[in-house]
């Protein structure tokens, strides 16, 4: 068999594969367009969402992540008392790899993850004000009689 011969085979041979590599690349230059969001919402609404350091909005609010895993979350609302607490995003099957990349490619797939939190009213809000002052008289009272007297040169 000549030397071109050889050479033409090699590349008929070759270009089963190049499309199988092209339709790979194809299908994970498509892939990524996954559209991944957390719900967040509370009991009272209203409340202010931070999740890991970045405010996302009121309660209730949508908010659009990109990796999945441990979000540090903080609610605020006047009258509540804050809450500070840590929630996981997992993924669902469909969005593991390698199962990610036909679900990918499929237009509109989400992958929602669904938070609830419920905010206890702060203590200025349950008691009443003559029992919130006295309280704090009390405390101070008592750490003026702990401290130590003025030492005197």
């Amino acid at each position: 068999m000549s030397m071109a011969r050889r050479l033409v085979d090699v590349r008929t041979r070759a270009r089963p594969r190049a499309r199988a590599v092209a339709c790979v690349l194809a299908v994970c230059a498509a892939g990524g367009c996954m559209r991944r969001t957390i719900v967040v919402t509370s009991d009272p609404p209203g409340a202010t969402v931070v999740l890991s350091d970045v405010e996302v909005g009121r309660t209730p609010v949508e908010a659009e992540f990109l990796y999945y895993g441990t979000y540090d979350v903080l609610l605020t609302k006047d009258g509540f008392e804050p809450l500070r607490t840590a929630a996981r995003a997992s993924p669902p099957v469909y969005d593991i790899p390698p199962l990610d990349l036909p679900a990918s490619a499929v237009p509109g797939a989400r992958s929602t993850i669904r938070w609830h939190f419920t905010l206890e009213p702060a203590l200025e809000s349950r008691l009443p004000k003559a029992e919130l002052e006295a309280g704090v008289l009390d405390r101070a009272r008592a750490l003026r009689s702990a401290e130590p007297a003025p030492r005197t040169p």
